[in-house]
């Protein structure tokens, strides 16, 4: 292709959805320091009563845009808010930015999405389907659009075992799901085979998508499980504890001590910065595609964006290595050593989750109430434990998925556009990686950097013959037990 990634942006306006998001803010960084925009506009709702920019004034003085800060210094120049809400009518937008859009938008991101797995299904649909059926609307209306991506998920069809690059029926279309009354979409079987109102709403948002009546240059985009930070902008950085870095943020801090979690299947496991790459040379494709077809083609491009091809990983590996780095550098902020049993079956989880969780949480609520303070270690285990439910699909399945698009793709990028926008799984270091990912998981989710390492250490020692303490007062016990049934 005779246009670089960077040169197709040159001089160009960009829409982006889920900007104040995980994924948007590494795509807005990237996008202002790779490429050179004449402005990028920021779909962000006004909410508790702060308008867009009020919302977003903290965001870009958080440490991810150091490095942005320095290489481009006058970077607010080139950002627009938009005030507005995906599942308002018209985007809830006043004249004035609907017809800014209209007239100078050449690139849009639709990355904005509700991620909460138990969502209501109402409001999933108003903001996974209804809020993409209105960027739809405002696309066709954009009068220089080159390309529109919207970022869906590599387990909307998670029912099937093979993903491929296509589309999929659905057991229900976005129309008929919206003129459903409040009883009917309140039926615990209209999800059919899929585990949760994220994956489902994502499958019908992108067959919404499919039929393209207009013939936009769209294209739709398949991450699998986002991880923290590889490269850029700098190493390490997540700032959520969705997924993986969840549970072993609590695997680490002593907290989980039972998953539901099969070590053989495949974590498919991306870096965001990868990913960032990959979604911009998505809309590079995109825009080609389309310029150099006579006819533009109806049915939109779809890329999965998974891991598990090129360089496969397993549930097991990842928490040995995580393990590894913890027995070099655990976190000062544990509240026991690290101790857990994984397993996949219903009835165990429930055993362990009692004696593991349960007991030693009522035994701390005790304590607090004795002193005076309000319990809460039971409640914040039943929330968590609610969590890692939503999880065990993905911790305990394993799909195989086809990438001959993103693989294409590429190969079709030039050695230049490569070494900027690298997303390549091909011989990846997952050791380095993980390492980096668990530093990240200490610095920006337990707010712990390395000058506290000896101290943790030595903490980490105690926590240690504590807990082998512990065990060995539990085997007395119930040895005790044992004779007191049978001898006595």
């Amino acid at each position: 292709m005779e246009t670089s990634i960077a040169e197709s942006f040159k001089d160009g306006t960009v829409f982006v959805t889920g900007s104040t998001g995980f994924l948007g803010k590494i795509l807005t960084e990237k996008l202002l320091r790779s490429c050179s925009l004449k402005k990028i506009a920021l779909l962000v709702r006004s909410k508790k009563g702060f308008d867009s920019s009020q919302r977003v004034a903290g965001i870009y003085n958080e440490s991810m845009f150091d490095r942005l800060r320095v290489e481009k210094p006058d970077f607010m120049n080139k950002i627009k808010m938009i005030d507005g809400d995906l599942e308002q009518p018209s985007l809830g937008l006043s004249p004035k930015d609907r017809d800014w859009l209209i007239e100078n938008v050449n690139f849009v991101f639709h990355c904005a999405a509700t991620i909460k797995f138990n969502e209501n299904l109402q409001i999933a649909t108003r903001i996974n389907i209804q809020g993409t059926d209105n960027i739809l609307t405002l696309a066709t209306m954009m009068k220089n659009l080159k390309g529109l991506v919207h970022v869906s998920t590599a387990y909307s069809h998670c029912p099937r075992n093979v993903i491929k690059e296509e589309f999929y029926p659905t057991p229900i279309t976005a129309k008929e799901l919206k003129n459903m009354s409040k009883d009917e979409i309140s039926c615990p079987n209209i999800l059919n085979n899929w585990p949760n109102t994220y994956t489902f709403t994502k499958a019908i948002a992108e067959n919404l998508m499919s039929s393209n009546d207009n013939q936009l240059p769209i294209s739709i985009f398949r991450p699998s499980i986002i991880g923290c930070t590889k490269l850029e902008p700098n190493p390490g950085w997540l700032d959520n504890i969705n997924g993986p870095s969840g549970i072993v943020t609590g695997v680490i801090a002593g907290f989980l001590r039972t998953i539901q979690l099969d070590k053989n299947k495949m974590a498919d496991i991306i870096p965001v910065d990868y990913t960032v790459n990959a979604l911009i040379s998505v809309m590079w494709d995109t825009v080609n595609r389309h310029r150099h077809s006579n006819q533009m083609n109806k049915v939109p491009k779809i890329y999965n964006y998974v891991s598990s091809v090129e360089s496969p990983l397993t549930w097991g590996k990842y928490i040995k290595e995580m393990q590894e780095n913890y027995f070099d550098i655990p976190p000062l902020r544990s509240i026991w050593y690290m101790f857990y049993i994984s397993h996949t079956n219903s009835l165990v989880s429930t055993i362990l989750r009692f004696w593991l969780h349960t007991i030693p949480a009522a035994f701390v609520d005790l304590l607090l109430i004795i002193s005076g303070q309000s319990p809460k270690m039971l409640k914040t285990y039943s929330k968590i434990e609610i969590a890692l439910d939503l999880l065990r699909e993905f911790t305990t399945r394993q799909w195989s998925f086809d990438n001959k698009n993103t693989v294409d793709l590429w190969l079709s990028l030039s050695k230049e556009d490569q070494k900027t926008f690298w997303f390549s799984f091909e011989d990846f270091d997952w050791k380095t990686y993980i390492k980096i990912y668990y530093l990240g998981i200490r610095k920006h989710i337990l707010h712990e950097d390395l000058s506290n390492i000896e101290k943790a250490v030595t903490k980490n020692r105690k926590l240690f013959w504590l807990h082998n303490l512990c065990i060995v007062f539990i085997i007395y016990l119930l040895l005790q037990f044992l004779y007191w049934m049978f001898i006595i």
